[in-house]
């Protein structure tokens, strides 16, 4: 029998293969309000955290508030983007249609670019599941385990036989919080030397490099 009833997916990053083009997006619109920021910057100070939790660190950097325009503007550009340049990440849609047990996303993005994404990338939303976000179904986002108890809650599970897959240090850590079970999934576009090592430092269960592994690991070949 397996151990987990119900599994978790992240969205950005582990769905869809965004992270690259929403963190440019961010270093960009970043750049233009006076804060040079880099790729690699957004990457690592923003990934995986919601824009609520991100602006008073943005402001702090900048030494003044942001203008009202700027989570607009950031949004704007990677809804632009995403129209012609998301991807999924290799072998999420199949991990999903083969997976023979309940589902759900839980994502630090607004539902409004998730389900823009899955409609883009063609993944059916019964196929992804429920949608939880960080953005509108808790007040603490990631780094706090709020959004995958809701998640599980919602769903009926309990958290000790849920599996979150996750691609970001504050979602693992989210999802250890939980008391979950947490892959460290390495399979987007935006996974630099060491990621792996810091998803493990901040407490991923286990590290995988692709879907085949995960599924692997779900029914107990990998450990």
């Amino acid at each position: 029998m397996s151990r987990f009833d119900l599994v978790i997916l992240d969205y950005d990053g582990v769905i869809a293969d965004s992270e690259l083009l929403s963190s440019q997006a961010m270093a960009e619109v970043l750049t233009g309000i006076g804060l040079p920021t880099t790729l690699d910057e957004a990457l690592v100070l923003y990934m995986g955290r919601r824009w609520l939790d991100c602006r008073p660190e943005i402001e702090a950097r900048l030494g003044r508030s942001c203008p009202e325009t700027t989570l607009g503007d950031w949004t704007r550009l990677c809804h632009d983007r995403a129209a012609t340049a998301l991807q999924p990440v290799e072998g999420a849609a199949a991990f999903m249609a083969d997976l023979d047990k309940p589902r759900c996303i839980a994502s630090s993005s607004p539902p409004d670019w998730i389900t823009l994404g899955l409609a883009t990338m063609g993944v059916p939303l019964e196929q992804a599941g429920p949608i939880y976000s960080g953005a509108v179904h808790v007040t603490r986002g990631k780094p706090h385990p709020d959004l995958f108890l809701h998640a599980a809650s919602e769903m009926g599970f309990a958290p000790d036989r849920t599996l979150v897959i996750e691609d970001s240090v504050p979602g693992v850590q989210a999802g250890v919080a939980a008391g979950m079970t947490v892959v460290g999934l390495l399979a987007g576009g935006h996974i630099r030397d060491g990621h792996g090592e810091q998803l493990a430092e901040a407490g991923a269960h286990v590290v995988l490099q692709d879907y085949e592994a995960v599924r692997l690991y779900m029914d107990g070949s990998v450990r």
